[in-house]
């Protein structure tokens, strides 16, 4: 007969959450396995049982955004428009980070790698959900890779500036300034490679 799990994914989800708000508003260092069981209700035991270490926990927090992340992203309907689903990816990135902005911080602000074995951020399955979006519209692979870390760096920036405060307005005036600055320089960022 196999030994019952003394501890459940909800518990595993729950100290990441804790650990991720840690991290986010104190840094790294500023996580220790009792203080995260402790915030979580649960024991020290557990959190070794589920992670191994506290820097495992810590690593575990950063792959788990990305996990996250990636599923968020891949949900993204495609549709016979690849302009539209570009556009559509774009909001789709402002979603997570606001709605999950812990784990957004932990992994872009904080810089919290999620192990040794980490791949490249171009290999992560984030990048390539945008990738293959934008080798919809520039079909030589150089090109879109090169347009892909445009497009990133153009979302992760306004989201960056929105995330620290510095985008004026309610939320529905922010919004509307990530979609018209998506509109008006995204399309730049593809076309300048399609006519390549």
């Amino acid at each position: 007969m196999a030994r019952p799990r003394l501890h459940d994914d909800a518990l595993r989800d729950r100290l990441l959450d804790v650990a991720s708000r840690a991290i986010s508003e104190h840094g790294e260092s500023a996580v220790t396995v009792r203080a995260v069981a402790t915030a979580a209700g649960t024991s020290a035991s557990a959190v070794y049982a589920l992670f191994g270490s506290r820097d495992d926990l810590v690593a575990a927090v950063s792959a788990e955004g990305f996990r996250r992340f990636a599923a968020h992203l891949e949900a993204v309907p495609r549709t016979a428009d690849p302009a539209a689903d570009l556009a559509a990816l774009g909001r789709a990135y402002r979603a997570f980070a606001l709605a999950d902005p812990h784990f957004y911080a932990v992994m872009f602000a904080r810089g919290v790698r999620p192990g040794a074995d980490r791949t490249r951020a171009v290999e992560e399955r984030t990048f390539g959900v945008l990738r293959d979006a934008v080798a919809r519209l520039v079909p030589d692979a150089d090109a879109a890779q090169d347009v892909s870390l445009g497009l990133w760096g153009l979302v992760h920036g306004l989201v960056s500036l929105e995330l620290a405060g510095l985008v004026p307005g309610d939320d529905a005036a922010r919004a509307a300034h990530y979609a018209g600055a998506l509109g008006a320089v995204g399309p730049g960022i593809v076309a300048a490679r399609q006519a390549r």
